[in-house]
């Protein structure tokens, strides 16, 4: 009998795949519709990151173990011999036996007799050599060793390679690998982050507060926290340090008229309210149906009394709100390089024009949000990745285009100790834009612009 948590890895790699599913919406439709104990869902989502995260090394690997070519095989069968590789090579905790028994398992239900006999003989041998598998030379092909290493494409490597040198990449690379903080957001428009550092304590959850963000909390075990009664009753959502700073940097008052132009899934959203004390009006806007509900449904769960949600093509000006609004916030959709340790599929499912097409839907948004800001208001511009071309470029054109537009210093609305502690975060943010990576001080990789209107 197959190992079900295992089987339910596969299914889920398989859908993504094959299908194109995304990997965090299939993981959570997965577990939802099966009663699998909190160690077991922990273990399938561990399977399926890792071995996503780790796919081009694995496969090279497979190369260089099995005769018959890669493009033969199955999809069902390479997705057993990926998950059996990534549990031999990338975990210390499984035993090989069990990594190379339960695969040959899934490749009798999923496969026939010979292909189990296949996948048993390329784990075994990979498990005895596993200390000899020849990788690129360093000094022969950069480009090539740093891809295969740390199991990236090789045009986001050669790229990063020329913005950013050999030993940053390598820096982004390797942390890009990392296993992320859990990070929440409390809800202080219900809870002190004191108050509800005891609840978590009386639940057996263990926290600490975060470095930068005085309502930012890191859960050091948190499983089912997010199917808790803390969680339906609205204390706090999940939610990255590096995102928070965004509504920080827009600055929200009490009683302005705010626009959230692309606002799902709504953490942002909620951060705003907050630091608005739910005095004012926010309207928080998406192009798509379910997203829109997504953030209506966050915000009653949070009690956010102010939030409006509609239904809006963000490239599209509405005339209604034309130099009518306080504070205008575009966290524009995007490649998403920032946030790769926390969805590894992207490394995959992004292509290398990617971020120029997207550039120029980022302007159109951009433009057409600019045009609802009031004299003296604030339009803030926001990405969740590391392409210069997706963030001070695009900000750069457009106030070309738009000279009633200044980029505007804002290192006094940043927490004292990111500044102490990363100084061209200072000196960028007093010119009006931070950029922070995913090898900076643990924070995911964001893009923040701040500019107001001078008339």
């Amino acid at each position: 009998m197959v190992d079900l948590p295992r089987e339910t890895a596969l299914k889920i790699l398989y859908d993504i795949n094959e299908k194109g599913a995304y990997s965090n919406i299939t993981i959570n439709k997965y577990l939802e519709k099966s009663q699998f104990r909190e160690i077991d869902k922990n273990f399938i989502t561990g399977l399926v990151y890792g071995t996503i995260k780790w796919q081009k090394s694995i496969d090279y690997v497979i190369t260089q173990f099995s005769k018959i070519p890669m493009k033969k095989l199955s999809p069902w069968i390479l997705s057993i011999l990926r998950l059996g590789i990534y549990q031999i090579l990338y975990t210390d905790k499984i035993p090989v036996s069990a990594a190379c028994n339960e695969s040959v398992k899934l490749a009798q239900k999923y496969g026939h007799k010979a292909s189990s006999g296949y996948v048993n003989g390329i784990l075994r041998n990979i498990s005895r050599n596993k200390d000899n598998i020849v990788y690129p030379d360093k000094n022969k092909n950069l480009v090539e060793y740093l891809a295969i290493k740390y199991s990236f494409q090789e045009w986001m490597v050669k790229r990063w390679l020329d913005i950013y040198g050999e030993v940053f990449t390598e820096n982004i690379l390797k942390n890009s690998n990392e296993n992320p903080d859990f990070c929440i957001s409390v809800n202080t428009l219900k809870i002190s982050t004191e108050a509800f550092q005891k609840k978590l304590k009386e639940k057996g959850i263990e926290s600490y507060r975060s470095k930068y963000i005085d309502n930012s909390l890191i859960i050091s075990n948190p499983s089912g926290i997010t199917d808790s009664e803390l969680f339906r009753d609205g204390y706090f959502h999940v939610q990255d340090q590096a995102s928070m700073l965004v509504s920080r940097v827009l600055d929200p008052k009490p009683g302005e008229l705010v626009i959230d132009v692309c606002s799902a899934p709504g953490g942002k959203t909620a951060n705003i309210v907050q630091l608005m004390g739910n005095q004012g009006a926010v309207i928080a806007r998406d192009i798509h149906p379910h997203k829109v509900k997504l953030v209506s449904d966050t915000a009653n769960r949070l009690g956010l009394k102010i939030v409006k949600t509609e239904l809006h093509d963000a490239t599209i000006t509405d005339p209604s709100y034309i130099r009518k609004v306080d504070r205008v916030l575009v966290d524009a959709p995007c490649t998403g390089l920032g946030i790769i340790r926390r969805k590894p599929d992207i490394k995959w499912s992004r292509t290398e024009k990617d971020a120029e097409e997207l550039s120029e839907l980022q302007l159109k948004i951009l433009t057409a949000s600019s045009k609802y800001v009031k004299e003296n208001g604030v339009l803030v511009y926001s990405t969740c990745t590391i392409e210069p071309l997706e963030n001070i470029e695009v900000v750069n054109k457009f106030l070309t285009l738009d000279n009633n537009f200044k980029l505007e210093g804002f290192e006094n609305l940043l927490p004292e100790s990111i500044l102490n502690e990363i100084p061209t975060i200072k000196e960028t943010a007093g010119k009006g834009y931070v950029q922070l990576y995913p090898n900076t001080n643990g924070l995911d990789g964001f893009f923040i612009a701040k500019m107001r209107r001078s008339r």
